[in-house]
């Protein structure tokens, strides 16, 4: 099945969504994305145990520190998913991007990176 989301998404793929520290999220704002979306296993279903509640918590801990700098912190969201979902992952990829764009472009997209973008 091939499935059908924005061209402007971007997919990094890990072993277990646990192993996504705020860092990497704060890094990839700062970068110039827009926004990010962590997809992770359904909550109670994670081949890593305890992973996705790990990960539930770094994002809502990033959305603090983003509200804390006047940033929305709608910026950075998580859904739990199962492998099975393929159309909804392609689904909340499309209300993502509608958020984002309804949001505007990152404010704190580093200024180096946007002359080399250029």
């Amino acid at each position: 099945m091939r499935l059908s989301y924005p061209s402007n998404i971007r997919i990094v793929k890990v072993p277990c969504t646990g192993s996504v520290a705020p860092i990497h999220l704060l890094r990839t704002l700062e970068k110039g994305a827009d926004g990010v979306f962590v997809a992770g296993c359904l909550e109670g279903d994670c081949h890593y145990q305890a992973g996705n509640l790990r990960a539930r918590k770094r994002v809502d801990y990033v959305q603090e520190i983003l509200k804390s700098i006047g940033i929305e912190p709608e910026r950075v969201v998580m859904y739990n998913l199962s492998a099975g979902e393929g159309p909804r992952f392609a689904e909340i990829a499309v209300e993502m991007t509608e958020k984002i764009r309804q949001l505007g472009p990152n404010p704190i997209k580093r200024q180096g990176d946007a002359k080399e973008t250029a």
